[in-house]
């Protein structure tokens, strides 16, 4: 890896890091318990060591179908082994296509509005 590359990879590492100790911080006074820097150090690199697999899984699987761009299929894809992940990102997936959708629909009926007002 080249000294940028190297960089940013310890950077992004280091925000999981981060990340992962305020989690296990708010788990741990809502439970009542506490973690060990070695268990918060272990379950950030895991957790790491995951999102590079998920990050490969997404490129081959969008590669794949001929595309540039990963798209919410393809994460669903790579979700598919763990049910629990594999609900929140389908409902989370189903919300945004809501809002589209609403969204949509809003700028449709305000450009009838418009038309019909003659502006």
């Amino acid at each position: 890896m080249s000294l940028d590359k190297d960089e940013a990879h310890q950077r992004l590492k280091a925000a999981v890091h981060y990340t992962v100790g305020r989690l296990c911080q708010k788990i741990g006074q809502e439970q009542n318990k506490e973690f060990s820097r070695q268990t918060i150090a272990a379950v950030a690199e895991t957790t790491f060591r995951q999102c590079e697999i998920f990050a490969k899984d997404l490129e081959a699987f969008s590669r794949h179908a001929k595309r540039t761009t990963v798209s919410a299929e393809d994460v669903k894809l790579v979700a598919r082994r763990s049910t629990a992940l594999f609900m929140y990102i389908q409902n989370k997936s189903e919300e945004l296509n809501q809002v589209k959708k609403n969204t949509g629909k809003r700028k449709s009926k305000d450009t009838e509005e418009s038309r019909d007002q003659g502006l």
